[in-house]
């Protein structure tokens, strides 16, 4: 991973996001010595996005498992239908 400081992504931007779309590589902007931000290309982005959405659903349903929020087949199969309708 690449470090910038913030005033090089000011006066470099153009050529740092070429480097990002070429590499696909976080580059790590920082400001007065410490990290400030990460600078990620798109399609990196949306897939951390789509990781963490998949992941939130998990945990979900972990919560609903120990809760005892739970349904049976038939149950959760009658759901659906009621819900895709």
């Amino acid at each position: 991973m690449k470090t910038r400081l913030v005033t090089t992504l000011k006066r470099q931007a153009t050529k740092i996001l070429a480097e990002l779309a070429e590499d696909r590589s976080p580059v790590l902007i920082t400001q007065h010595g410490i990290p400030s931000a990460y600078l990620v290309d798109v399609a990196t982005f949306e897939a951390l996005q789509e990781r963490l959405r998949i992941l939130e659903g998990i945990a979900r349903g972990e919560r609903a498992i120990e809760e005892r929020r739970i349904a049976s087949h038939a149950q959760a199969r009658q759901r659906l239908k009621r819900w895709l309708k």
